[in-house]
């Protein structure tokens, strides 16, 4: 990893960690906020050990090692474009995370929620998987399993909470029509 590719990363991380001040609507980090945050904290923190030879790091071919960072910045950079992307797609800031009183006030279907439900947290495990690429550790990849398994929890309750509320129908059609974090292919 060079420098420039974990300041990449960093600054990958750094701009998620901005979202609840830059983006969503003021609320309290309640526990959950932290457990699905917590890989988000440590991908970039183990990147940094491995970075300063704090950390040891797995042994790969120097040839990997070299397409494995390629793929980690275009990752990174997708990262970055797809958080930017759900942000210009919203017309207002949307509630934070795990909060009791978020009830929706619309639903999103177009910019970055054309193709995903949760396109925030699609472009989170792009970072974390970006984080395994860079930093190939049994902690980053620990991180990403984790970050998905809690990240696919938290979505499927905020559409358990979606399908139940007064938007219900319209936003179980959309169910249909997108991925939870993936684009679902041949459906328009």
């Amino acid at each position: 990893m060079t420098a420039e590719t974990l300041l990449l990363l960093c600054l990958n991380f750094l701009f998620i960690g901005a979202l609840p001040r830059i983006f969503f609507k003021k609320g309290s980090l309640a526990p959950m906020w932290w457990a699905t945050a917590l890989p988000l904290f440590i991908s970039p923190l183990t990147a940094v050990l491995i970075f300063f030879d704090l950390m040891p790091l797995f042994v790969i071919e120097l040839e990997w090692a070299r397409w494995l960072s390629l793929a980690g910045i275009i990752l990174n950079a997708a990262s970055i474009a797809l958080i930017a992307l759900t942000i210009g797609s919203n017309r207002i800031p949307l509630a934070l995370w795990h909060q009791k009183d978020d009830a929706p006030q619309q639903i999103v279907t177009f910019g970055a929620y054309k193709y995903v439900r949760h396109p925030f947290y699609t472009a989170f495990l792009l970072a974390l998987l970006s984080a395994v690429l860079h930093a190939p550790h049994l902690l980053t990849l620990l991180t990403l399993v984790y970050g998905l398994v809690i990240l696919n929890a938290t979505a499927a309750r905020e559409e358990k909470r979606l399908a139940a509320s007064e938007l219900g129908e319209e936003y179980r059609s959309y169910m249909q029509r997108t991925g939870r974090f993936l684009p679902r292919m041949g459906r328009e």
